[in-house]
């Protein structure tokens, strides 16, 4: 394909660019412009507006043809993406079909991607805890991957920034393994919970049940109602696009704010082919872009790119960047890009039952529910496995119908649902070694429609994973015996590698360029004006969920790209 700058040069420069409007990119463009820089931001999929193109989100669930469920024919042309917990008939809309978007399983991995302007922020789980140092030292302390080239001090005050701005909920509960943030008041635990967080503390004095840190308005401050956001309604619809803005979403909070401004060119339907490499100036000078309905390709031109595509395309962008100085793509002189991608396991859970507080039941639809802090090899290695996991768990009380009867009879038991015990569930979420055999690369043959190669896949749990999960099933399942439960159940889906939704690394932060790509601004070793702020930037993966610290690796790079840019060092 040719590429050719139609619209002019000066037409198509700015201050900054942004590839992907996700989690990280909304972050990226509100920084960039909320500091004066001209900032144009480049999303491969269609435009969507906050509370413009929501269309399932106030809907009854008698309004849906068929009442919420995928039909047979959607499951089967979707066989990757209905796997996920969210892609059911009132949230399909915005998430990638698989025939539409193929890739390449050398091993089997679920990509579940959401190609909008929000990206994946739309259906994201919300939970947002802080790294610790036990986390960012983890990798020094075990040998399993590279140092990362920062501490906890490093990005604290950055967590306190976006968590303020974002909103998130949570409790201090003073654990030195998962740092307390800048909270709005927490979500209330059932009664089933309160009792096991009882029996638990009464049992271990190292592990801790906690309500889960959500990125959820309980109480709205000044700064979200002047993004037009208002407190959750606990509808727990978030999937849909939220119409009050309860949740953080890149639609609701950081795009919106980022447009106001006047600073913000918001490009949708711009599929990034590659990053430009001026060999002269030894820098990137800025990207090719095919527009995704057309197909006719441009280019545009900025002194600075933050790279946000999500973790596997912002990969498969950097492989795709090629030149004369960077044959295996951009800034890969040490050919690791690509290399050491880890994610999070969640093949395992355990669920039971409670006979008791037959007289209370929860209290609306909480869109948040309780988490376990990681407590194997925070301080020693104690395990035959390295580092560890962190759980997630809910107690809710059941509700039982009736089949029984014809006619007016069933009607009337469907009609008329009983509460039966409490039911108790947990997920686990392990940590995954970052490994130079889980990797991602570029198709030499199969391209998609825009002329880009496919990513193949190959990836894999190890025999550490399975140790991992065998350790939570055992221990959750006493934990839940000493706490009463009974007909305890475990499972191990053995499901592949991706309905995590966690896919980090590729591109890994680092101290020394031969065995990192990134240094500890975000900045790639060997191009200093393209910076990667997204999953892809990850060196290992710790157990708390990465969106929050994407956001806060994002704004502190911003930060340091504007300086650089004022002092002509980028």
């Amino acid at each position: 394909m040719s590429f050719m700058n139609i619209d002019g040069t000066k037409e198509n420069t700015f201050d900054a660019i942004v590839i992907g409007s996700g989690i990280s990119g909304g972050w990226a463009a509100k920084e960039f412009t909320e500091k004066g820089l001209k900032t144009l931001v480049l999303e491969r999929g269609r435009d969507v507006k906050h509370n413009i193109d929501y269309p399932t989100t106030s809907m009854q669930p008698y309004e849906f043809e068929h009442r919420g469920q995928l039909t047979e024919d959607v499951r089967k042309a979707n066989p990757i993406a209905s796997k996920c917990y969210a892609f059911h008939e009132d949230a399909q809309h915005f998430f990638v079909k698989d025939n539409e978007h193929p890739y390449v399983q050398d091993k089997p991995f679920d990509w579940i991607r959401g190609y909008q302007v929000g990206g994946k922020s739309l259906l994201w789980a919300r939970q947002t805890q802080r790294w610790s140092d036990y986390d960012f030292t983890g990798p020094a302390r075990d040998g399993f991957a590279v140092d990362w080239p920062i501490r906890y001090a490093d990005l604290a005050p950055w967590y306190s920034y976006v968590e303020k701005f974002a909103g998130i909920s949570g409790n201090a509960d003073g654990l030195k393994e998962l740092p307390d943030g800048e909270f709005l008041p927490p979500m209330e635990m059932t009664c089933v919970e309160k009792h096991f967080k009882e029996k638990v503390a009464a049992q271990y004095n190292d592990r801790h049940i906690i309500i889960g840190r959500a990125a959820h308005i309980t109480k709205a401050n000044p700064i979200h109602t002047e993004q037009g956001r208002a407190t959750c309604q606990h509808r727990d619809l978030c999937q849909r696009g939220c119409p009050f803005g309860g949740y953080f979403s890149s639609n609701s909070s950081t795009i919106p704010w980022a447009l106001r401004t006047g600073n913000l060119t918001l490009r949708p339907d711009s599929v990034v082919h590659s990053i430009i490499y001026d060999e002269k100036k030894g820098k990137a000078t800025g990207v090719r872009v095919i527009d995704a309905k057309t197909k006719a390709a441009t280019e545009f031109f900025a002194p600075v790119i933050f790279v946000n595509a999500a973790a596997l395309n912002t990969n498969l962008l950097l492989l795709n960047s090629t030149s004369s100085r960077f044959p295996n793509g951009l800034g890969n002189d040490n050919g690791l890009m690509g290399k050491y991608v880890a994610f999070h396991n969640y093949r395992a859970g355990v669920s039971g039952e409670y006979e008791g507080f037959e007289n209370f039941t929860k209290y609306g639809n909480r869109p948040n529910g309780c988490y376990i802090p990681r407590f194997r090899n925070v301080e020693k290695q104690e395990t035959d496995f390295l580092r560890g996991y962190a759980a997630g768990f809910s107690g809710f009380r059941r509700i039982e119908q009736s089949w029984d009867g014809v006619g007016k009879d069933l009607k009337s038991n469907l009609l008329h649902p009983s509460l039966g015990n409490w039911g108790v569930g947990s997920h686990m979420m392990g940590e995954t070694i970052p490994k130079e055999t889980n990797t991602v690369s570029l198709s030499k043959d199969q391209k998609d429609a825009w002329d880009m190669p496919l990513l193949k896949m190959n990836i894999d749990y190890d025999d550490n994973d399975d140790k991992m999960v065998k350790d939570y099933l055992e221990q959750l399942t006493d934990m839940f015996t000493k706490a009463g439960f009974t007909n305890i159940r475990t499972r191990d889906s053995k499901q592949a590698p991706g309905l995590d939704i966690h896919e980090m690394g590729g591109v890994r932060m680092g101290h020394d360029p031969k065995t990192s790509l990134l240094n500890k601004w975000n900045q790639l070793h060997a191009c200093k004006n393209v910076f990667v702020t997204d999953g892809a930037c990850m060196t290992s993966t710790s157990t708390q969920n990465p969106s929050l610290t994407y956001m806060a690796l994002t704004a502190r790079a911003v930060d340091f790209a504007v300086k650089e840019l004022k002092k002509n060092n980028l």
